[in-house]
């Protein structure tokens, strides 16, 4: 019994100094105005076996245009089944408020967002759409994915690019607020 108590205090321990070195609950907030990766925290998922989706919604998405320099907004939707990490939420509002000066095309800060975590978290699966606001009349909604490799993982996302539309895989933003 006294084994189970002192290996509860070691996980109880470790999980105190992982969450020590996060962005979150710091009184306060360094805004960083330049994309990194460097802005993105993992820690450790404590049901690594479970196939669970974790949806990230940023309504409030902004980068720049690389020709004109004008700013371009979106909502970002990160739908991902983690493997044995998973991404902080302050560091991810962090990392993509990162974007807000930086310049590319939104097929390619999609893709760098999956990319990125991708690289961070290596997950099961993860799918990263961005619903930009219309410029010029037109509104774009890149879809970016990636899988671990594993059966199951390479049929969802088969099955999902298949079937990808704007707004299949996002959702109605009354359902957030």
């Amino acid at each position: 019994m006294k084994k189970t108590i002192t290996s509860k205090k070691t996980k109880k321990s470790s999980r105190q100094s992982e969450l020590k070195n996060f962005k979150l609950g710091e009184s306060n907030t360094d805004y960083n105005l330049k994309y990194s990766f460097d802005h993105l925290e993992a820690f450790d998922n404590k049901n690594p076996n479970a196939v669970a989706w974790t949806t990230f919604v940023c309504t409030e998405f902004t980068s720049l245009c690389p020709k004109t320099g004008q700013p371009d907004f979106a909502k970002i939707f990160i739908n991902y089944i983690a493997g044995k990490k998973m991404v902080e939420s302050k560091s991810m509002k962090l990392y993509l408020f990162g974007f807000r000066n930086h310049g590319d095309f939104h097929e390619d800060c999609i893709q760098t967002i999956c990319n990125d975590l991708v690289n961070l978290l290596k997950p099961k699966y993860i799918e990263v759409i961005g619903e930009f606001t219309p410029r010029g009349g037109i509104a774009i909604f890149p879809f970016a994915s990636a899988h671990d490799g594993s059966a199951d993982f390479k049929k969802i996302h088969h099955e999902r690019l298949l079937n990808y539309a704007p707004g299949k895989y996002s959702c109605d933003l009354n359902q957030v607020y």
